[in-house]
């Protein structure tokens, strides 16, 4: 670099600074910023000698994730010099955390120290475990320090999702899978909307580019006409909103490309029939936001104005602000007929519940009142902790669980005293029980709800008063599991069932050890491992386990005895005779079928011995890759796979590039699901479509009809994607036919 570059290079470092303080949320005391001048001194010093993939000096990372935690996170001093310094101790040998401390303190240093923790997860792991979900679990027992450490994750992968051009594909592809497999939710949870909105579609960006592009220049062609529909929707409103004498601004909010997608994807339609690809939000003043009552009443009074001039949808309403979600939002959302027959979501909120909805926590504790009793950041964490307790459960399971308590909706139910839980939707009166405490949970017996008895499993609605009837006689069964869906109460009923499971497994092992002495075999770790296999089980606690419950009896232990006496002359049998018989090269070549032919994997495009995985029923010209199991060898995935981005976040080691090269030898299951206006004749036109198409062949055919509509299902097998595409486009054009599309 030249001098002028240099030059250049310090100059722009100086200005981003200069923002850095300028776009704060928070008002900055003379202390605050001496704090986050020496974070940015030490910071500038740590990576003077660093460059990110993209040749920019690094420096320009941490100011730009110091800015997120700033300006769209609206934190604190603490947490700005924490974000300047939170890759320092990991990249530069000369500083540690002990020297963070000294500079800056006890709280910088263990939020730099929980950043740290996270990045650098020991790669020396087995490989079955998947390095993300412990990475993940690791990240949340840092929330035992201080929820800022997340906070400035999630700022800091947002700023990496924004600069990830300069990357390799594959990394491109395993840092967006992971993002909207974990931080996405994550953002979610701790009310970052805008963030979560931002790291979905940067993720689709990378992991479905052609479908981004697609809906992004849709959007930008729609623009126009959107805007004028906001228009005419607002200045009906307008003048009854004036007449009010309020404050108070109306915009529209595009949908995200990734809700759109998501929604193309559900109900199987095209980009111009996602008919709410917007929403209109109406955020008014508010003078006397400490007391809350005139709030609350502004905004029903808003209600009633826009449902006068436009019909709501009743089922529709969602009233966050007499319930407000465990993150804090605050809103009132209402669906409305609009004009042009169109149905559009108008959200109502304050000035405050709108800082609340894009800030998060941070703008919840400015506004936070005296009188409120409880901090839900905190109820969370403490929530979060007690998942954490049981390490025995399996990393990717916890990750999964986690993942639906993050994104499910929820519902508000009541205790017999009249006090309000949150539970996710779709919660069981077995997770109410273990919501209230583990104890009342172990010890559940029944439930009543309303005053009715109900079992285990009954599903609880909003508004739902639940009394949990005990018994100490009660302990947790297997059928308990069915009946639970929340990550806690899951955790402690697998918790409980393995404490059983190891009393009885001690037990049957000395039942095992003495019923094998009279068989004169000695029980150590080979007879252990040879009657695992046997027996067909994982492992040794499943087998002493059968033994303790009896499923494992004498008779079965005697077989085996005699199988294992046989068992060596005929392998030395078989194997004289197999090398006798078959030559060499005809045993290597039997291993592969000669159907093998379709498909080859990574970049010496080897063709190898695979299955197509049945989620996702992939065919010739399918965009898909390889995936690894541990038992069953290579399975095919669709890229667009419903497991594709689990596999991709947890386990990207596993990954195999593969393309088709040649079909010509197989043939492909594949579903249609097709519906529309019964008509007469209606299934002979479709049935002989797909009989007059040479290469198609129909192997069933469902077909169900109520008042006047029809839908069914058509499995055919055909060669390849295009013959597949074609057929669609044929079955499209029938009179009467709605929707045609591929499972």
């Amino acid at each position: 670099m030249t001098e002028e570059d240099i030059e250049k290079e310090n100059a722009a470092i100086t200005k981003a600074y200069k923002e850095l303080l300028k776009v704060s949320y928070r008002t900055l005391s003379n202390d605050d910023k001496k704090l986050i001048r020496k974070a940015f001194e030490v910071a500038v010093d740590g990576h003077k000698d660093q460059r990110r993939k993209s040749g920019e000096a690094y420096i320009f990372h941490p100011i730009a994730v110091a800015k997120l935690v700033a300006e769209e996170i609206g934190l604190d001093a603490t947490s700005i010099a924490a974000a300047l310094l939170h890759d320092v101790v990991e990249d530069c040998e000369e500083y540690s955390i002990t020297d963070i401390e000294q500079l800056f303190g006890e709280t910088v240093a263990k939020i730099v120290d929980g950043l740290t923790k996270i990045s650098s997860l020991s790669k020396e792991q087995d490989m079955d475990v998947s390095l993300q979900a412990e990475n993940f679990r690791k990240m949340l027992l840092t929330l035992n320090d201080d929820v800022r450490v997340i906070i400035i994750k999630i700022a800091d992968r947002l700023h990496n999702m924004q600069t990830m051009d300069s990357m390799r594909a594959d990394k491109q592809v395993k840092i967006a899978s992971e993002t909207l497999y974990i931080y996405a939710p994550l953002a979610h949870r701790i009310g970052l909307y805008n963030i979560k909105t931002e790291l979905e579609d940067l993720a689709l960006k990378y992991t479905e580019p052609d479908v981004y592009s697609d809906i992004l220049s849709k959007i930008k062609d729609s623009k126009e006409e959107q805007d004028l529909y906001i228009k005419e929707f607002s200045s009906v409103i307008k003048n009854s909103l004036d007449k009010e004498l309020m404050d108070y601004n109306i915009k529209g909010r595009p949908k995200s490309i990734f809700s759109i997608r998501k929604k193309m994807v559900k109900q199987g339609v095209s980009f111009d029939e996602v008919y709410d690809k917007f929403a209109i939000r109406i955020i008014y003043k508010c003078d006397d936001e400490d007391d809350g009552t005139n709030e609350k009443f502004l905004a029903w009074k808003i209600y009633s104005i826009v449902t006068d001039h436009f019909r709501p949808n009743p089922i529709r309403l969602r009233d966050w602000i007499s319930s407000p979600k465990s993150t804090g939002y605050e809103a009132l959302h209402i669906t409305v007929m609009g004009p042009k027959g169109r149905w559009v979501e108008v959200q109502i909120r304050s000035e405050r519940m709108n800082e609340i909805a894009e800030k998060g926590y941070a703008a919840h504790y400015k506004y936070k009142q005296a009188s409120e009793k409880e901090d839900s950041l905190e109820t969370w964490i403490n929530r979060l902790q007690e998942a954490l307790e049981s390490p025995e459960i399996n990393a990717v399971d916890f990750v999964e669980q986690f993942k639906l308590n993050l994104y499910s909706q929820e519902i508000f139910v009541f205790t017999p005293k009249g006090e309000l839980k949150s539970l996710p939707k779709g919660a069981t009166s077995l997770d109410f029980a273990f919501s209230i405490h583990t104890e009342v949970g172990m010890k559940t017996r029944g439930a009543k709800v309303n005053g009715k008895l109900v079992p285990l499993s009954h599903v609880l609605k909003s508004g739902d008063q639940v009394d949990i009837l005990t018994s100490s006689n009660i302990k947790p069964n297997a059928n308990w599991l069915n009946y639970a869906t929340t990550a806690r109460a899951r955790g402690k009923i697998k918790s409980a069932l393995k404490e059983d499971r190891k009393l009885i497994g001690e037990e049957g092992k000395e039942i095992l050890r003495r019923k094998l002495k009279q068989l004169k075999i000695t029980l150590n770790e080979t007879i252990v491992n040879e009657l695992v296999s046997y027996f067909k089980l994982k492992t040794s606690l499943d087998l002493f386990y059968r033994v303790g419950i009896g499923t494992i009896d004498n008779t079965m232990l005697k077989d085996y005895a005699s199988s294992r006496s046989n068992a060596l002359m005929s392998f030395i049998k078989n194997k004289i005779s197999r090398k006798a018989n078959i030559p060499k090269e005809e045993i290597d070549k039997a291993e592969v079928t000669a159907n093998y032919n379709s498909l080859v994997f990574g970049k010496e495009e080897e063709k190898l011995d695979y299955k197509l995985s049945n989620c996702c029923n992939p065919i010739p010209g399918d965009d898909v890759f390889g995936f690894l199991t541990v038992s069953e060898g290579i399975k095919v995935h669709k890229k667009n796979c419903p497991n594709a981005l689990s596999l991709n976040s947890n386990y990207a080691y596993r990954i195999l590039k593969a393309k088709w090269v040649d079909s010509s030898q197989q043939e492909f299951a594949s579903e249609i699901i097709i519906s529309g206006i019964d008509q007469l004749g209606l299934v002979n036109d479709i049935t002989q479509i797909i009989s007059s198409n040479m290469n198609v062949n129909m192997k069933s055919l469902n077909f169900e009809t109520d008042d006047g509509l029809f839908s069914g299902k058509i499995k055919v097998v055909v060669k390849n994607k295009s013959l597949l595409k074609r057929l669609l486009e044929k079955l499209k054009k029938i009179n009467g036919i709605d929707k045609v599309y591929r499972v």
